[in-house]
């Protein structure tokens, strides 16, 4: 398949990000395709990141990206992205809600969107699958909500994957996969006992001096195996819940 993918700069909105920016991929063809907001990680948008964007378009979606970062980088904006994703309110999310119109309103894009992330990402996608407008979610190794009793009132439907060897989020596949049962939510949540943080990534992400650290505490790294099985969840989890258009 032949892929479009470039570099696009998204409408100014007020309380978001000025200048926004975003990696935008489009499967070759006429579509229309079911769209995919992606949320990167921590480190924001590197080549492992762009890769990904890639690989959703290569599975049929047409893919967008934004750099949450865009108003000065990891260093200075990635504390108030934090907060932001505690919140449940603020820049980060009204970006993201930007990415997803765009995406709605492109002529090639049934309108049937979900939002995806890695890591900080993955947070992202659990609080965005509530009343954000999104069609599916798939959280990634993410953060859980604060208030899991009330998070996930009236979510969409909610695929997510987490590795065994991740002390940060130990146990937090059975703590969402409860809360989703809770409130009826569709999901698929999967733990991976060989797999650790990023695992779905396909190399090491993030500055060398932080990797060693990363690696001892959080398993973090590529593992092709749970990956493999992880994508083909995401896929198929897509495929259903963002097959009907919307307009």
């Amino acid at each position: 398949m032949t892929l479009t993918v470039t570099d696009i700069q998204l409408p100014s909105v007020p309380g978001g990000s000025e200048g926004l920016t975003g990696v935008l991929a489009v499967p070759d063809g006429p579509g229309p395709w079911p769209g995919v907001v992606l949320v990167h990680e921590a480190f924001g948008i590197n080549d492992v990141m762009r890769r990904q964007v890639v690989r959703m378009a290569e599975a049929g979606f047409v893919a967008l990206m934004p750099d949450l970062f865009a108003m000065g980088g990891a260093r200075k904006c990635l504390n108030a992205t934090f907060r932001a994703l505690r919140s449940g309110e603020g820049r980060a999310f009204i970006d993201i809600e930007n990415a997803r119109a765009a995406l709605a309103q492109r002529p090639d894009s049934t309108g049937s969107i979900g939002v995806l992330g890695f890591c900080m990402g993955g947070g992202f996608a659990l609080a965005a699958a509530s009343a954000h407008g999104f069609d599916a979610a798939s959280a990634n190794y993410g953060m859980l909500p604060s208030d899991l009793d009330t998070a996930f009132d009236n979510a969409c439907p909610i695929v997510g994957s987490y590795g065994g060897k991740d002390a940060t989020l130990k146990g937090a596949a059975a703590k969402l996969t409860a809360a989703l049962e809770a409130r009826g939510i569709v999901h698929d949540v999967k733990e991976y006992p060989t797999a650790g943080h990023a695992f779905l990534n396909d190399a090491p992400s993030g500055p060398a001096a932080l990797r060693f650290v990363m690696s001892r505490f959080m398993g973090a790294g590529p593992d092709p195996v749970a990956a493999a099985d992880a994508w083909q969840r995401i896929e198929t989890f897509f495929g259903e819940h963002l097959a009907a258009p919307t307009h």
